[in-house]
C-alpha cells in the first residue's frame, strides 16, 4: 500500500546480526535474561502480544538473503506459547499527503464563480398590466420632451399661465404631434399592450354579436385602462410607488407539495414551473435550489442540476448538503477531480459527518481508490459506533433517573394488541363464552366453545413462521359507513424488529431524498454484504424504489413482497404496495392497501398521495360520499389544489353546490391554472343560472 519496493529490514541487516550474535551465542544469555529482555518479555505478555516466528528471511536490493535464528529459551517460550507482536507505528508525516482546507476552499471558490442574482418572474394578466403601465409612462416622458421644446422658454418668460394659454398651447401640441407622426407612433406604442390586456384580462377573443354588446364592453375596458393610466401618471411625477401587491396566497412549503403532485402525476412542465415559483419566492433559500436540482438530477438534466447545486454553495460555501450533491453530479458528468475536491471540502468541514465519509468512501470505490475508500469507511463506522454509544449512555442515565424509557412492548403494535385482547374478554362472559349474540350458545361445552372459536379465526403466519391471530367478530363485519374500512382486530401481532443502524443505510436515506439513484445502489450493495441476518424491510423499500424510478412493475413488487414478509405491520410497505397497484391498474388491490394504511394508527411517510389516489378510486366507483371524506382528510393533512379539486367533485356529484362552489374556490385560489377547477366552476354556475361568469369560467378552462 505504502508502493516501498524493498524491505525496511534491509538497512537494519547489521543491528539485527548484533542481536543475533548477542542473544544465539552469548554463555550469559542461555542461562538467564538480561534485566532488558525481561522488561520486554513483559511488556509482550502484559499487551498479549508475542515476537514473530523463530526465522526471518531479509533480502536487499541484490537478491541476497540470510536466516537469523533465535535460539533462546525465552524466544521458544514465546514460540510455543503461540504469542505474537504487534508494532503501532506513527509516522511523521502522512503517507498520502492531505489538502489544506484553505486550498480546499480556494479551489471549490475557482469552480463555482460568484452569480448576480436573478430577476423575478411575472406572468399572466400582471405582466400585461405592468407592461401597460410602462408603454403609458414612456408615451407620457415623450409627451412631455415635446411639450418643452414646444414651450419651455414661454414657461420661464410668462410664469403662470391662465387658462386659455392653456388651451392654446394643448392646440398646439395637438398639431404638432398630428403632422409629425408622432401621435400615431404614440397609439401604436399602446396598442399591442391594450390588446393583450383584452386577451389576458378579459379573455375576449370573440367578435361581438350585437353593437350594444360592443358598447357595454368598450365602456368599461375604457374606465379600465383609464384608471390604469392615471395610476402611471401619478406614479411617475409624484414619484412615489403605488400600493404593493398582495401577498402570495401560496407558501413555499406548498409550493414543493404542488410540484410533487405534478411529478407524480408525470407533467414535469408543470412540476418545474412550481420549482421555478418557488425559486422566484426566495432565491436566498438553499433548500429551494436543492430541491430543484434534485428534480433536474432526476430526469436527466445534470448540467441544470449543476447549476442548482452550485448555486445553493454560493449561497452558503460551508453548506454540507450542497457539497455533496456537487460532488454527486460531476461523478454523473465524469468530472472525477472537481468531484473529489468537493468529497474531501465536506469531510474537511465537518469531520464529524457519517454520511460525508459514507459517500466519499463509495467516490474513491467508483475509483478503484480501494485504500481511501477503505479509509473512509473505516472512519464514518468510528463516528457511527460513537453515536450509538452515546445514545447508550443517555438510555442509561435515563433509566438511573428512574424515568422508564420506550421499550417495544409500549409500541403500537403492542397497545392495539393489549387493547384487543381487554376487549376481548369484556366480551365474553364469566365462563369464558362470547356475550351478545353468542350468549344463546350457552348449553355448548368448553371444548365446543373453544373449536368453535377455532373456527371463526384466521391463523396467519408473520415473520420467521411466528403466529399472527386475527379475530373476525362474530356476525357481519362491522363496516365503517364513512371509510368503508374492515375492522379487523390483532389479537397477538409479532414484534417489529429494529432494522440495523449502518452507515450505508444512513446514506441511502440522504441519497433517495436528492434522488441520487447510482449512489444508492452502491451503498445498498454494501448494505447487503454487511448485514448479518440478511436483508432489513428498509433494504427493500430502498431497492424497490429504485425500480419505481426505472418503471421497473415486477421487481418493484418483488421487494415489496419481501418487505411484506418482514414487517406485516408497516404502513409504509402498504402504501408502496398500493402505489404499486395504483399503477398497475389493478384498483381494487390499491383500495384495499389504501384503506389498510389509513387503518394503521401511524401514519405513512406519503399519506398525502395515499388519500389523493384512494379518493380518486372512490370517484370512479361513485362512492361519493367516502371520496369527500378522504378528500377532507388529505386537505386537513396538507392542503392543495387537488385536494380541494376532489372535494368539490365529490360535493358537485351530491348536489352539495354551496360546499362544491367554497371548495373550488380554495382550489382556485392556490392554483389558477388548473383547468379542472375552472370546469366545475362553469358547470356551478350553469347550475346556478349565472351565465356570465360560466362563460368567463369556460373560457379561463379552455385558455389553460
Amino acid at each position: 500500500q505504502t508502493r516501498v519496493q524493498y524491505s525496511i529490514f534491509r538497512d537494519r541487516r547489521s543491528q539485527l546480526s548484533l542481536g543475533k550474535e548477542r542473544l544465539g551465542t552469548s554463555p550469559s544469555s542461555k542461562a538467564a535474561p538480561s534485566k532488558a529482555q525481561k522488561e520486554d518479555s513483559n511488556a509482550m505478555v502484559r499487551s498479549g502480544e508475542a515476537p514473530c516466528p523463530s526465522k526471518i528471511q531479509l533480502s536487499d536490493g541484490t537478491g541476497e538473503s540470510e536466516n537469523v535464528t533465535n535460539l533462546s529459551l525465552e524466544g521458544q517460550q514465546y514460540s510455543e506459547a503461540g504469542t505474537f507482536l504487534v508494532m503501532e507505528i506513527k509516522l511523521d508525516r502522512p503517507l498520502v499527503p492531505k489538502r489544506l482546507r484553505e486550498e480546499l476552499v480556494q479551489r471549490v471558490k475557482e469552480l463555482i464563480p460568484p452569480r448576480p442574482a436573478l430577476a423575478p418572474r411575472t406572468e399572466g394578466a400582471k405582466k400585461v398590466v405592468e407592461d401597460y403601465h410602462k408603454r403609458v409612462t414612456s408615451v407620457a416622458v415623450a409627451i412631455l420632451r415635446e411639450y418643452r421644446e414646444l414651450f419651455g422658454k414661454q414657461l420661464l418668460d410668462q410664469g403662470v399661465m391662465d387658462h386659455e394659454t392653456m388651451e392654446e398651447q394643448k392646440r398646439q401640441l395637438n398639431y404638432e404631434l398630428n403632422t409629425s407622426g408622432k401621435y400615431f407612433a404614440f397609439k401604436e406604442q399602446l396598442k399591442y399592450s391594450v390588446v393583450k390586456i383584452v386577451r389576458e384580462k378579459y379573455l375576449k377573443t370573440t367578435a361581438f354579436e350585437t353593437k350594444e354588446q360592443l358598447q357595454a364592453f368598450l365602456s368599461e375596458l375604457y374606465v379600465y385602462l383609464v384608471d390604469h393610466m392615471h395610476m402611471a401618471l401619478n406614479k411617475l411625477l409624484s414619484g412615489e410607488d403605488v400600493s404593493a401587491a398582495p401577498p402570495p396566497n401560496t407558501t413555499r412549503k406548498q409550493l414543493l407539495l404542488f410540484a410533487r403532485e405534478a411529478e407524480a402525476n408525470k407533467d414535469l412542465k408543470l412540476a418545474s414551473l412550481f420549482y421555478n415559483q418557488r425559486i422566484a419566492r426566495d432565491q436566498r433559500s438553499i433548500q429551494a435550489w436543492l430541491d430543484y436540482g434534485a428534480f433536474c438530477l432526476l430526469y436527466e438534466d445534470a448540467t441544470k442540476a449543476q447549476e442548482c447545486f452550485q448555486q445553493a454553495v454560493c449561497l452558503d460555501p460551508q453548506h454540507i448538503q450542497s457539497l455533496l450533491l456537487c460532488g454527486i453530479v460531476c461523478v454523473k458528468l465524469q468530472t472525477y477531480e472537481e468531484a473529489e475536491i468537493f468529497f474531501e471540502d465536506a469531510c474537511c468541514l465537518e469531520p464529524s459527518s457519517i454520511i460525508a465519509w459514507t459517500l466519499a468512501g463509495l467516490f474513491y470505490e467508483l475509483q478503484n481508490n480501494y485504500i481511501q475508500a477503505e479509509r473512509s469507511f473505516r472512519e464514518a463506522k468510528k463516528l457511527l459506533r460513537a453515536e450509538l454509544e452515546e445514545e447508550r449512555r443517555i438510555l442509561e442515565a435515563a433509566e438511573a433517573e428512574g424515568k422508564k424509557p420506550s421499550s417495544p412492548s409500549t409500541g403500537p403494535g403492542n397497545l392495539q394488541a393489549k387493547q384487543v385482547h381487554s376487549d376481548f374478554q369484556s366480551s365474553t362472559s364469566q365462563d369464558g363464552q362470547p356475550a351478545g349474540e353468542c350468549s344463546s350458545l350457552s348449553h355448548i361445552t368448553a371444548p365446543c366453545t373453544f373449536l368453535f372459536f377455532l373456527l371463526r379465526c384466521q391463523l396467519l403466519k408473520g415473520p420467521q413462521g411466528s403466529p399472527l391471530v386475527v379475530w373476525t367478530c362474530f356476525g357481519s363485519r362491522n363496516k365503517n359507513p364513512t371509510l368503508g374500512l374492515t375492522e379487523t382486530h390483532f389479537l397477538a401481532a409479532p414484534e417489529p424488529q429494529p432494522p440495523p443502524r449502518t452507515i450505508f443505510m444512513k446514506s441511502v436515506e440522504f441519497l433517495m431524498k436528492f434522488n441520487a439513484v447510482r449512489f444508492v445502489h452502491k451503498a445498498l450493495a454494501h448494505e447487503l454484504l454487511s448485514l448479518q441476518g440478511g436483508p432489513t424491510c428498509a433494504y427493500y423499500l430502498a431497492l424497490g424504489w429504485t425500480y419505481q424510478l426505472r418503471e421497473d412493475l415486477p421487481r418493484w413488487e418483488e421487494c415489496l413482497r419481501e418487505a411484506v414478509r418482514i414487517e406485516p405491520l408497516n404502513p409504509n410497505v402498504w402504501a408502496q404496495k398500493g402505489h404499486l397497484c395504483y399503477l398497475q391498474k389493478d384498483f381494487d388491490k390499491a383500495k384495499d392497501c389504501y384503506e389498510r394504511v389509513i387503518s394503521f394508527e401511524e401514519d405513512a411517510a406519503d399519506m398525502h398521495f395515499v388519500y389523493l389516489r384512494l379518493g380518486s378510486i372512490y370517484l370512479d366507483e361513485k362512492e361519493y360520499g367516502r371520496a369527500k371524506h378522504i378528500y377532507l382528510l388529505a386537505c386537513d393533512n396538507s392542503a392543495s389544489c387537488l385536494t380541494w379539486l376532489g372535494v368539490g367533485i365529490a360535493c358537485y356529484r351530491l348536489e352539495e353546490m354551496l360546499e362544491a362552489e367554497d371548495a373550488l374556490s380554495e382550489a382556485n385560489a392556490l392554483n389558477n391554472t388548473n383547468a379542472e377547477v375552472w370546469g366545475y366552476l362553469a358547470l356551478i354556475c350553469l347550475q346556478g343560472g349565472r351565465q356570465l361568469e360560466a362563460e368567463q369560467c369556460y373560457k379561463y378552462t379552455v385558455k389553460v
